[in-house]
């Protein structure tokens, strides 16, 4: 039972990534059928991430509310009725309303699952889980693609992606009882290991520049993530469904580059692995700045997915070891918070920079943002060198 039910969760994260790449593959198709702004993604894009953190932060109470069995369903089904309206959408208006439940069932699935797998599961089901979500990501571009290829049917990539979920949500209504197998009752002794407050926490020497760089990076990937087909068509000249297909190879270069890193945790630690994921980000960025035909420029966001991969896993794995695991937990949760800001805000502060400067602007966004994040982590390793804590602060 215990097998079937992981499988179950790991096809639930597989849908998980579906959506969450579409809009940026389908948007230079969807802006010119709905006839509205360039910038108009990333208020889209807002909308949707906004709903992912409201349901994140009610996250515990509605697993303790529902089980986590019900919430999946319940939010797998949100997602899959928003996308449904994507494809029925008539005006920009409509798809603001369906990015609504989008998100909100996005955020509480997320919620949910993650802290089932920590509950019940070995550490290496939860690396392999988000894996699982990059495949879901990989695939989205690629299915968005082949309708494009057919008279620019975004409409239809929506449809196909909206059935895939509705299936998944019978699977998890007959799973329903094999979840009842592993819950159990509601810790309900709160603060039991931290008690710091917000404001404590944060006159913690690093805390604020460890929350600078999960914004920065935040708004590299996504940034990269919503931006970076349009760059491909409108800058360097690649039909829509071409580069919609293209642009699915970052998130491939994610999704490989976290199964990897899982495994080269075990000879490198989360210092040098950040490091090095930063070097293979600005790789990628300077290839992309190089003005060469288009191939350069897809390899260029492969080897960003590459290097972004590692990056948010390791920080937020470093956390004790840069602050102590007396002020981790409540740590933790302001970084997730400042994560969530940089990728709630950015990706549509980008789209009004682009329509105003262009979309070649894009690489030299990222490079700013990359360079933010590197000075960020590097002043957090000279604090923990000077106080001798940790081993591996980066």
């Amino acid at each position: 039972m215990a097998l079937i039910l992981l499988i179950i969760i790991y096809i639930t994260f597989i849908s998980l990534g579906l959506p969450d790449s579409l809009l940026g593959s389908a948007w230079p198709i969807m802006q010119a059928d709905l006839k509205v702004p360039l910038s108009n993604a990333g208020l889209l894009s807002m909308i949707t991430t906004g709903g992912t953190v409201v349901s994140s932060l009610l996250g515990g109470k509605l697993i303790r509310l529902l089980g986590t069995g019900k919430l999946t369903f319940i939010s797998v089904a949100m997602t899959a009725a928003a996308l449904l309206g994507f494809s029925l959408s008539p005006s920009f208006l409509w798809l603001m309303a369906c990015a609504i439940p989008l998100g909100l069932g996005a955020g509480a699935v997320d919620t949910a699952l993650n802290n089932f797998i920590a509950l019940h599961y070995k550490a290496r089901h939860m690396n392999w889980l988000h894996c699982f979500w990059g495949i879901g990501a990989t695939a989205g571009p690629l299915i968005m693609s082949v309708f494009i290829s057919r008279d620019a049917n975004w409409r239809g990539g929506y449809s196909a992606i909206s059935v895939i979920q509705f299936s998944l949500v019978l699977i998890l209504a007959f799973a329903l009882p094999l979840w009842k197998k592993f819950e159990s009752p509601a810790d309900d002794n709160p603060e039991q290991t931290d008690r710091r407050n917000r404001k404590g926490v944060l006159s913690i020497p690093g805390v604020k520049a460890s929350l600078t760089a999960f914004f920065a990076y935040s708004a590299v990937e996504l940034g990269a993530g919503l931006w970076g087909t349009t760059y491909l068509t409108l800058y360097k000249g690649l039909p829509p469904d071409t580069a919609a297909r293209a642009f699915a190879l970052y998130y491939a270069g994610i999704t490989a580059g976290r199964f990897v890193s899982g495994f080269v945790t075990m000879a490198m630690d989360n210092r040098r692995l950040i490091r090095l994921g930063q070097w293979v980000i600005l790789t990628g960025i300077l290839v992309i700045l190089l003005p060469l035909p288009p191939f350069f420029s897809i390899t260029g966001f492969v080897l960003l997915g590459i290097g972004c991969a590692p990056l948010f896993p390791s920080m937020l794995h470093e956390t004790p070891a840069r602050f102590g695991p007396g002020a981790s937990q409540t740590i933790m949760g302001i970084q997730m918070a400042a994560g969530y800001t940089g990728s709630t805000l950015m990706p549509m502060a980008l789209g009004f920079i682009l329509s105003k400067a262009g979309v070649q602007i894009l690489p030299y966004y990222l490079l700013f943002f990359l360079v933010l994040l590197i000075g960020c982590s590097e002043y957090i390793n000279r604090l923990m060198a000077k106080s001798g804590s940790g081993t591996s602060a980066a």
